[in-house]
């Protein structure tokens, strides 16, 4: 991560865009688009927008919209959900190509292959981590545009761990009209089965 900062005098727009990006192999709010861009507005007037830079974008790759999106983006989210046999194949891309080649590299050297290993292991448990964050953040992304979310039921949000859960929790917070209604609804999700 790069933190930039503005000098004394310098403008504000000098400053570079920021991007957030999930990549998701799951559908973080259900309406099978393959991107999901929010940009920061004005909750008062939709029409008034922040114009800081900030980008939150969710990559899923259970997108049914290939007409709507770059194909080099579904070539891409194909890839990423190949398993090791089919992310061999050739996805007639280049970035998946650069990608396909450096594990080949990393596959060959002998020394790298218990890294390698160490590697895949790592990204299995981050893979199980960041589908847990990115659908609390898909609650919290939600919940935001409601108005402002109270400290304790973030809390009991950023606290469940249970993916079927969380799931269950984006489609309430997708239908809901308020936070206080969201809540509880959701109160029951949050009980431990102990």
């Amino acid at each position: 991560m790069v933190m930039e900062s503005l000098e004394s005098g310098e403008d504000y727009e000098s400053l570079p865009d920021t991007y957030v990006i999930f990549v998701c192999d799951f559908d973080p709010f259900g309406h099978g688009l393959y991107c999901y861009t929010f940009r920061n507005e004005c909750e008062e007037s939709k029409t008034v927008e922040l114009w800081d830079g900030c980008c939150t974008i969710f990559l899923s790759t259970k997108g049914k919209n290939e007409e709507s999106v770059p194909p080099e983006l579904v070539r891409f989210l194909k890839f990423v959900t190949a398993n090791l046999k089919e992310s061999e194949q050739d996805f007639g891309d280049e970035l998946v190509n650069r990608f396909q080649n450096s594990i080949r590299d990393i596959k060959k050297s002998r020394e790298m292959g218990e890294r390698y290993m160490i590697f895949e292991e790592i990204l299995r448990e981050e893979k199980q981590e960041g589908r847990l964050e990115a659908r609390q953040e898909s609650v919290f992304v939600l919940l935001e545009d409601l108005g402002e979310i109270p400290v304790e039921l973030r809390d009991r949000i950023e606290n469940l761990e249970d993916i079927g859960k969380l799931k269950i929790l984006i489609k309430i917070a997708a239908k809901t009209d308020s936070i206080a209604d969201f809540a509880k609804e959701a109160e029951p999700y949050f009980i431990s089965e102990d």
